[in-house]
């Protein structure tokens, strides 16, 4: 659905800033975000989609009020990174440090260590391409993208300047999902896939 809701751009180049953003609907129960100023429209996720994100969320919460290293957020939450670029991925995390730096009382104003975004029919192209350049050159330390169709978790880390993939992890293999930002954390993919 990119693109398919107009609003007037409030400066001359056309592309839309957080200063539109604000006036999208909130009640609509649709996502809305900005990729370099271009508006993206997304429908509310399905069963599914929420299962995976409540499990994953549990799991780091989990695990966080036995090692409180930082914040877990999961959707409707706004990141703010630019001007032009405003998302709302599925789940972000960010340590008490930079938690400190770019938290506001309303969303995040700069980037999270670690963004997680759930797989669907009208995300899954975006996710793999422009959200995962956004995060990429906006400096965003991990990128995890959950395929629930293929029950595989795609984990893309930093090195320097740009993501490598660090693992693609599969239900079937019984693999168990570890990241360098949570030591010691371990989530079983039974445990993220369970029906």
């Amino acid at each position: 659905m990119a693109g398919e809701d107009h609003v007037r751009a409030t400066n001359p180049a056309g592309r839309l800033t957080y200063d539109d953003f604000v006036h999208f609907p909130e009640d609509d129960g649709l996502r809305h975000e900005l990729i370099d100023g271009e508006h993206y429209v997304t429908a509310a996720p399905n069963v599914r989609h929420q299962d995976i994100l409540g499990s994953v969320h549990f799991l780091i919460r989990t695990w966080l009020e036995d090692h409180p290293a930082g914040r877990v957020f999961f959707a409707p939450f706004d990141v703010v990174i630019s001007r032009f670029d405003v998302v709302e991925p599925d789940l972000v995390y960010m340590s008490h440090e930079r938690a400190a730096a770019i938290l506001t009382k309303a969303n995040a104003q700069g980037v999270p260590e670690l963004v997680v975004e759930i797989a669907s029919e009208s995300t899954r192209r975006r996710d793999a391409t422009i959200k995962r350049r956004l995060y990429e050159r906006s400096g965003v330390s991990e990128y995890w993208t959950i395929d629930p169709d293929t029950q595989t978790i795609r984990v893309q880390r930093r090195v320097r300047d740009r993501f490598v993939e660090a693992a693609v992890l599969a239900l079937d293999a019984g693999d168990v999902l570890t990241t360098p930002l949570l030591p010691g954390l371990q989530m079983p993919l039974g445990r993220i896939f369970r029906d």
